[in-house]
């Protein structure tokens, strides 16, 4: 019962914007307004990513420090090299069944954002 509970509270409760990809958050009338919007985005996340790595490499100094250990920086730093690589795989996997179309540009980049929102997301659970 539980279950069936969450489906509908998933299915029938969620916002639709939550499943729109990030092409359809910019509108656009034409591939080059959206594959401009969408290259926009991608620079703002980009950003946000940084600036959450920042916080989170911050963070996990000072947790070194205080613990005398030297294991949790160099553990983000190694989280972070895995996660651009995955992310990069990924997103030229989607690009790729895109079949060389001239969407294929805003695919990967609509990839590469909602991976980097993701991203972020998860960095900012380690900054305190």
């Amino acid at each position: 019962m539980n279950k069936s509970v969450a489906i509908f509270t998933f299915f029938f409760c969620t916002p639709l914007a939550a499943f729109a990809d990030p092409a359809s958050e910019c509108g656009g009338s034409s591939q080059v307004e959206i594959g401009a919007c969408v290259a926009d985005t991608l620079t703002r996340v980009d950003a946000t990513v940084e600036l959450y790595l920042g916080f989170a490499m911050a963070a996990a100094q000072e947790l070194d420090e205080v613990t005398g250990r030297k294991v949790t920086a160099p553990a983000l730093t190694a989280s972070q090299d895995a996660w651009a690589a995955y992310r990069d795989a990924h997103c030229a996997y989607v690009g790729a069944t895109f079949g060389g179309g001239s969407g294929t540009g805003i695919g990967i980049n609509s990839c590469r954002i909602e991976l980097g929102r993701d991203r972020a997301r998860e960095l900012m659970r380690y900054t305190q």
